[in-house]
């Protein structure tokens, strides 16, 4: 975490503190510095450059993905509509009723 962040978090937290322990300010201040890095280092943080790097990441994969979903449904569409093609299982897996459908290849005997 930024040092300056940390020394605004001491400010505030000073400025908290009544005015009878102002005489005991400079232990505080180191304290409570000591106390903010030591849980802070502990937690799992990313920097702000990492953390717009890894959104940009996942913009384009869902991207992708939505594309590939259109592609899908597009293959999906062309393969029902050809003569002598069983139609793909949906996301649901096969249709009630048994086996999953095969696909048959124009001028093929059934299977």
């Amino acid at each position: 975490m930024d040092p300056l962040r940390i020394d605004e978090i001491v400010r505030r937290l000073l400025e908290s503190v009544p005015p009878a322990l102002r005489g005991v300010q400079q232990d505080l201040e180191a304290n409570f510095r000591a106390v903010l890095r030591a849980a802070l280092g502990r937690l799992d943080l990313v920097t702000r450059d990492e953390f717009d790097a890894q959104t940009k990441v996942l913009e384009r994969t869902r991207a992708k993905a939505e594309a590939l979903e259109v592609r899908l449904a597009a293959l999906e569409t062309v393969a029902g509509a050809a003569p002598g093609v069983a139609p793909v299982a949906g996301p649901g897996g096969p249709p009630a009723g048994g086996a999953p459908p095969q696909l048959t290849p124009p001028g093929a005997p059934p299977r």
